[in-house]
């Protein structure tokens, strides 16, 4: 069967991926028909959902159940004054359909939780985590494993960013980090501040990484984890390894399921994504 021509529109809007050798039509119609999941309308998510929907992926998820505030819009600048008070993804469902009309957003007001998680993962190439607590990234961290999923993961704190790629088979987040801290070590941004602008340069990051995965091109941060400082504008990466031992990805995982990541991080099932 014949690919769908572009329209004329479509030839303007892309003509700068469609040139490059790595991209091409061909490139830029896998977009077009890929799907990506983000996990947060937040700092991290903002920005990559922007650049996911500008560079044509034509389905969107977007997974957060907060309601925009104040406070929201020093970074996530999915959001506007007008939308506050209002549900994150509907404003983020607004802001990207101003953007490009080809993307379809699928908004997910809920709470990810291990009895919807796998019914909202199991339709996207590309899942990519900007959530902001610890039950939320292990549970989508084992779903990702069980499903058979790329994970492109992110976070922040203060002036320091993170990112990485996780490919199954290839390790995952429990390989780095096998346990939580306990609860209340590590403050959240509302309670130890966050650079806003930093959030950009992370959720671009993962915006990077999940095009290239999905278009099969580059080599990703999988198995590197990349540190980004700045206040020093240093960037530095650190190897990471499959840990054969991991209970979820290891040799002989324990953990075959989706389990209680609430009570398994010792924390109230009160926390929000963003």
């Amino acid at each position: 069967m014949s690919a769908i021509p572009f329209s004329e529109d479509q030839i303007r809007r892309y003509s700068r991926h469609i040139i490059l050798p790595e991209v091409g039509g061909k490139g830029q119609r896998k977009l077009l028909s890929s799907g990506a999941l983000i996990i947060g309308a937040g700092g991290l998510g903002s920005p990559a959902a922007l650049y996911l929907a500008a560079a044509g992926v034509g389905r969107i998820g977007i997974v957060d159940f907060d309601v925009v505030d104040l406070s929201n819009l020093q970074r996530q600048i999915l959001h506007h004054v007008r939308d506050v008070g209002r549900p994150k993804v509907t404003s983020a469902a607004e802001t990207i359909a101003d953007i490009n009309p080809d993307v379809k957003v699928v908004p997910y007001q809920v709470q990810l939780s291990s009895e919807n998680v796998k019914d909202i993962l199991a339709g996207y190439d590309v899942i990519v985590n900007g959530c902001d607590n610890f039950p939320t990234r292990y549970l989508v961290n084992d779903a990702c494993i069980f499903l058979n999923k790329p994970l492109v993961d992110g976070s922040i704190f203060r002036f320091e960013g993170q990112a990485t790629v996780f490919i199954p088979g290839k390790g995952c987040y429990r390989c780095l980090f096998p346990s939580p801290p306990p609860p209340g070590l590590v403050p959240s941004c509302q309670e130890a501040g966050v650079l806003g602008v930093l959030c950009g340069v992370i959720g671009s990051i993962q915006g990077l990484e999940a095009v290239k995965i999905l278009l099969g091109i580059g080599e990703s941060l999988a198995g590197r984890l990349l540190f980004v400082d700045a206040l020093t504008m240093e960037f530095r990466q650190v190897k990471v390894r499959r840990d054969p031992n991991c209970p979820v990805c290891g040799d002989h995982p324990t953990i075959t399921d989706l389990i209680d990541y609430h009570e398994f991080c010792g924390i109230p099932a009160t926390a929000h994504i963003s």
